[in-house]
């Protein structure tokens, strides 16, 4: 395995939050990888095994805290963090000319949005978006609007979608990344649906622990070999670019 260092803490907008950059050393520019985690707040510890398992595999992976209880649903959050990426990617050895946008559960919701909606940041877009256990059928929180309605009606260039889901998902149905994938495709965008034999917290390779009340790295089979799984798709998406 490549040796991954861990820069921490490092303070990405006016809002004062903090992320975390994974990399591996290297001469080179390298594919970036923008992940977000879910609804708990500022929970970008959660992601780390995941983040790990992309960064060996030679990609930039910046992992921030937002807060989805913050009074704008964490927009300003989400958009501070892209801005951070875009102007300081190269500092950290990445290329902000390939950044592929990521999130899981409502993360994932929100890079989709970004995705299909086209509007604000100056209408920049990511290179490719991967949604990992995510649903589509309400306002994401990076846009206010519906991903799967923003779909049917958007005019925008397609860009490479990825969507990434446990079978075994209790919390956010397999079904809802099927009608994306769905509707992606029949206006004519790329869309790849990967499911793997897991739940909500194993596609990130973490297991959820009541006692925390929050998601822990996986020990059980299944999550971790789910979560390399989409350790790989994220890799494979950044370095498609």
């Amino acid at each position: 395995m490549a040796d991954v260092r861990v820069e921490r803490d490092v303070v990405y907008g006016p809002s004062g939050k903090g992320l975390d950059v994974y990399r591996c050393d290297g001469s080179a520019l390298r594919p970036v990888v923008l992940l977000w985690h879910g609804r708990g707040p500022d929970e970008r510890d959660v992601l780390e095994p995941l983040a790990r398992a992309v960064a060996e595999r030679g990609v930039v992976v910046f992992v921030p805290d937002w807060r989805s209880d913050a009074p704008d649903g964490g927009r300003a959050h989400l958009w501070e963090s892209i801005v951070f990426v875009r102007h300081n990617a190269g500092d950290f050895g990445g290329d902000a000319a390939r950044i592929v946008l990521a999130g899981w559960s409502l993360g994932g919701k929100a890079a989709a949005g970004i995705g299909v909606d086209g509007a604000g940041l100056g209408r920049w877009r990511p290179s490719g978006v991967v949604a990992i256990a995510s649903g589509f059928d309400a306002p994401a929180p990076s846009t206010g609007r519906v991903p799967l309605d923003d779909v049917a009606v958007t005019q925008i260039e397609p860009i490479p979608f990825w969507l990434v889901h446990g079978t075994r998902d209790a919390i956010v149905d397999v079904e809802k990344s099927h009608r994306f994938a769905k509707a992606l495709r029949e206006r004519g965008w790329r869309a790849t649906l990967i499911e793997a034999e897991t739940d909500h917290a194993g596609i990130v390779m973490t297991e959820y622990d009541p006692e925390r009340g929050r998601c822990t790295p996986a020990r059980v089979r299944h999550a971790i070999e789910a979560g390399r799984r989409t350790a790989h798709v994220l890799a494979d998406a950044a370095l498609a670019f």
